[in-house]
């Protein structure tokens, strides 16, 4: 009976070993818990600010600017009485403490940073405002931005507005046309010329990335609708209701 206890004993080391190697390191990462964010630096404060500092009598509109020079805080704030240098600035375990002037006119603004803005508090003339600041572009920064910036998407008034070269199939025979088209919001406006002659556009719209054209011609109404397909207008056209098929048109080039 003895020695069976002994083996089981035994047996069941291996075991208890094991879950505790395998929770040690669960135990460790307990004991030393997440990493804590650092602390903000002169460097990351520097910048241009906007925003407001709360008062009983109303918001007073703020703008703050900021520069470090190897951790060493200078610049300027600007209200509605005017601008004030800072008179001091340092960065303490993450937080800004900005000094104005002197004397019974000396104020003080302590910051933290909070994603893109700078919050806090206001102290002078003995009273205290909450103070809001959102980062804006500097004119340089705003510059290279604009640089940046991608290519807008040209709008309907110059992809349509001017000359095209079009042709209608009419029963397999192409008939050849021209548009001249002038774009002004939703509406479309301007001819088409012909062997026929000439036909005005009665109504014409531009929405939702299609065309739909009513020419009026001395035998009749033709209405013409196409969509932009590799910088072609293509499309459907339908003469007084007795003939329709497909038309085409290029623009001219300038």
């Amino acid at each position: 009976m003895k020695r069976l206890l002994y083996e089981r004993r035994m047996a069941s080391k291996p075991v208890a070993v094991f879950f505790l190697l395998l929770l040690s390191p669960l135990a460790l990462f307990a004991q030393d818990g997440p990493a804590t964010a650092k602390p903000a630096t002169a460097d990351q404060f520097a910048g241009n600010y906007k925003g407001t500092a709360k008062s009983p009598d109303g918001d007073v509109a703020l703008t703050l600017e900021i520069k470090s020079d190897k951790g060493k805080i200078s610049g300027r704030l600007i209200t509605p009485q005017g601008e004030q240098p800072f008179t001091s600035g340092e960065v303490v375990d993450g937080k800004l403490t900005i000094k104005f002037g002197a004397g019974s006119g000396a104020s003080q603004l302590a910051l933290q940073l909070r994603d893109d803005k700078a919050v806090g508090e206001w102290k002078a003339v003995g009273s205290a405002r909450a103070v809001e600041l959102k980062k804006v572009p500097t004119a340089t920064e705003a510059a290279a931005a604009e640089v940046k910036k991608p290519a807008t998407e040209p709008s309907a008034a110059d992809t349509l507005s001017g000359e095209w070269d079009a042709a209608a199939d009419v029963q397999g025979q192409a008939f050849p046309f021209s548009l001249a088209m002038k774009v002004d919001g939703d509406k479309v406006t301007g001819e088409s010329n012909s062997q026929l002659g000439n036909s005005t556009i009665s109504s014409g719209s531009w929405k939702d990335g299609k065309l739909a054209l009513v020419l009026e011609g001395s035998n009749g109404q033709i209405a013409l609708i196409a969509t932009m397909v590799d910088g072609k207008l293509v499309g459907d056209f339908d003469y007084a209701g007795q003939l329709s098929g497909k038309w085409v048109a290029v623009k001219k080039k300038p």
